[in-house]
């Protein structure tokens, strides 16, 4: 599975029940629309240090805007994890 993903799911799973992942565009903003909040970026940010292994210390409120910004950010701050975990299994 490949990070956009990934990201997509978990954000369906923990934060939009019910939702397809065709559903939901890469580039909706999910801190303005109140999809996330400050209760959400603390959990995504719990799992992005998880699943990533992106140090707590290195995250954006920015970082969190779109499952595209998500992305980007993990592309930018754990180039070797840009792949999840166990993927290749």
């Amino acid at each position: 599975m490949d990070t956009s993903t990934t990201v997509t799911q978990f954000v369906l799973t923990e934060y939009l029940s019910g939702e397809g992942i065709d559903d939901l565009d890469p580039d909706y903003d999910l801190i303005a629309t109140g999809v996330i909040d400050s209760l959400g970026l603390l959990q995504l940010t719990s799992w992005l240090q998880e699943e990533f292994e992106i140090p707590v210390e290195m995250v954006g409120p920015g970082d969190f805007r779109s499952v595209r910004a998500i992305c980007r950010f993990i592309d930018e701050a754990a180039p070797s994890a840009s792949m999840v975990r166990g993927a290749e299994r």
